[in-house]
């Protein structure tokens, strides 16, 4: 086997393409899955069964379905409903969602891991919901889960391939789409390799730095 540089060479408009694509999709997909987990976990402690069940029912039902299923069916059923979005967006809503389920998850955890009596000195001085939740009691749960979230990016990073299959044209699709046309399968698929360590270890190391910090 000989390592072609000029192959690299070839393929390097196209990977800045997929790079700028992938961080798209991470960026906005961390946002999604970070809001819309905060509100699933919110929802979890509603006062009313008629919200609690119901979030639960769905955040379950996401969770426990495959990535890829919900691709399948953003991409291809919606439509048919009269909703459609282009494949960027689809798979862009697809993995913020289903990474909202594992969020929320840890947004409880940050919450019911917020002393009790935080809760009863904000009742004692009559705050309101809104006031006790902003000013006092996620403050103090996002600092205890930050790490966590962290490292559901890094698996949204990862799980980015998967949306090659509705015509996403990711880092991983970009290099495909090169080594089909010239044959030569090495050279991309290892720049890709190469690039998806690249942004994964140095935030992996953020999460870590960040968490010894909050440890202090």
């Amino acid at each position: 086997m000989n390592w072609d540089w000029s192959a690299i060479a070839d393929f390097m408009p196209r990977f800045w393409d997929g790079v700028l694509i992938t961080l798209q999709i991470l960026v906005l997909g961390s946002l999604i899955s970070f809001t819309l987990g905060l509100v699933w976990a919110i929802g979890f402690r509603a006062p009313t069964r008629f919200i609690r069940w119901p979030v639960h029912a769905v955040t379950e039902f996401i969770r426990t379905t495959p990535l890829l299923v919900q691709l399948f069916f953003l991409y291809f059923v919606l439509p048919e409903w009269g909703v459609q979005f282009s494949a960027l967006t689809t798979g862009t809503i697809a993995i913020g969602l289903h990474y909202s389920t594992y969020t929320a998850q840890v947004y409880r955890a940050g919450i019911d891991a917020v002393p009790l009596g935080q809760w009863e000195a904000a009742t004692a001085l009559s705050l309101p919901a809104h006031r006790t939740w902003i000013a006092v009691i996620l403050p103090q749960a996002i600092r205890r889960i930050t790490p966590a979230l962290g490292n559901y990016v890094i698996a949204m990073l990862k799980d980015t391939p998967l949306l090659a299959a509705i015509g996403v044209l990711e880092m991983l699709q970009q290099a495909r789409l090169e080594s089909a046309q010239t044959f030569q399968y090495t050279e991309p698929l290892t720049l890709i390799g190469i690039a998806f360590i690249l942004i994964a270890y140095p935030a992996s190391l953020l999460v870590r730095a960040l968490e010894r910090r909050l440890v202090r």
